[in-house]
């Protein structure tokens, strides 16, 4: 099973098109805004990652930003 988890905050347009592409591939996520989880910004940060969208999955390396190909890659491994 695919575990996908996508860091956001709001009005990102980025953030917005990561999700829309996901759900357009009929892939199922977890939203984490960093603007409303202090949690979600702490890991991220210790991550190493200063902007968003990230998006983390169990079958690729960690996505950074807009990335619809990378994005197309994830939900063919789903």
């Amino acid at each position: 099973m695919q575990n996908v988890t996508v860091y956001t905050k709001n009005n990102c347009i980025q953030c917005m098109m990561t999700k829309k592409t996901l759900s357009q591939y009929g892939v199922s996520y977890v939203e984490k805004n960093v603007e409303e989880d202090p949690a979600a910004m702490a890991f991220l940060k210790d991550q190493g990652y200063q902007a968003v969208p990230v998006v983390f999955s169990n079958t690729a390396e960690p996505i950074k930003g807009f990335r619809p190909d990378l994005l197309a890659e994830v939900a063919k491994a789903i």
